[in-house]
């Protein structure tokens, strides 16, 4: 008779597909300065686990820091949400979600460093896409930028450009529930009327505002105590001049700027600020990153109370990256844009 225990189990061989970056962005990311690689993955590892994505996030920060934390030739940089396919690691059992910094890859294998899994009570009647948006790095971003770098205060007047974006959208309505009252900037008159529905106090369009200092003054005739910026740029220099004294400043972005060859220049704030005593302050999400657990619950909170409202802009299909990359430089999502695998 035949010994089958002789037989070794059979090897899962996977293929993962992951798109790179041959060389540096120049100027605005086009189709070809991305490039799709084909590969086989070996088998998990003890203490490896072996992950399948099933959202990927692209975001602002993807453009400047593919220079800083990338090299040409490199997977492209970001988070996802990915299932536990196969596991050698009692942490990360089989069938369990986690959020990874894997890149733009279908599946990875990996021993687990820097992979969080969610939280393990998360509601069936919440998408798991939201772990990338309003329940994940972009709300926490608005979170601690409102609370930590602004210290923002109930009655106060906060502004927030890119208010439709994946951040922006969360800041408002954080600063809502904190009794403020809410300016929002955004791209396009749809957006525009989504804000208020929100419940923002103005929003308006900055394409088609004669004069954005006309309409900043017109919004908050007082000026405004919080200033959450995303834009930078010109935007900047029309709106730090419009703070109150002893106003404060969460600079998160600067996405006007990220695609430039030539570096804008001036005009120079910093007599403003001396006079009036604003403070501006750069800051990372990571900085916070004890606090995480707590404020993830307290989002989530928020979502299941109706409070907090998270629209995302998905696009299906791995092989569309770049062009929901592209998409979302161009401010084409309303909410947060995500890939589904």
């Amino acid at each position: 008779m035949e010994n089958h225990a002789s037989i070794p189990k059979q090897r899962i061989m996977v293929q993962a597909k992951a798109w790179i970056l041959p060389k540096y962005f120049d100027g605005f990311p086009k189709d070809s300065d991305f490039e799709l690689k084909v590969e086989q993955l070996p088998e998990p590892k003890d203490g490896e686990i072996l992950l399948e994505a099933v959202y990927l996030s692209v975001d602002p920060y993807m453009r400047p820091f593919s220079r800083v934390r990338m090299k040409e030739g490199d997977v492209m940089i970001g988070a996802q949400v990915a299932k536990v396919v196969q596991s050698r690691n009692p942490l990360f059992p089989e069938g369990s979600h986690v959020i990874s910094r894997s890149g733009w890859r279908t599946h990875t294998v990996s021993d687990g460093t820097g992979v969080i899994l969610l939280l393990s009570d998360w509601p069936a009647d919440v998408p798991y896409s939201l772990a990338l948006g309003a329940i994940g790095m972009p709300g926490l971003t608005a979170l601690y930028g409102l609370e930590e770098v602004c210290q923002l205060k109930a009655g106060e007047t906060l502004l927030v450009n890119a208010a439709a974006g994946a951040v922006g959208m969360v800041v408002g309505q954080i600063a809502k529930l904190k009794g403020c009252r809410v300016i929002g900037s955004a791209g396009s008159d749809a957006k525009v009327a989504y804000l208020k529905e929100l419940g923002f106090d103005q929003a308006f369009n900055y394409k088609t505002v004669q004069s954005l200092e006309q309409a900043l003054r017109e919004a908050a005739p007082e000026g405004y105590d919080c200033y959450f910026e995303n834009v930078g740029g010109a935007f900047s220099s029309v709106a730090i001049p419009l703070m109150k004294p002893m106003g404060r400043i969460a600079v998160c972005g600067a996405i006007s700027t990220y695609n430039d060859t030539t570096p804008q220049t001036g005009p120079f704030p910093h007599l403003t600020m001396i006079m009036n005593q604003i403070r501006m302050e750069g800051f990372l999400v990571g900085r916070w990153e004890h606090k995480n657990k707590e404020s993830l619950r307290r989002l989530l909170v928020w979502k299941q109370e109706g409070k907090l409202k998270c629209p995302e802009h998905v696009t299906s299909g791995f092989e569309n990256m770049p062009a929901a990359f592209m998409g979302m430089l161009r401010g084409e999502n309303l909410g947060k844009a995500v890939v589904k695998a």
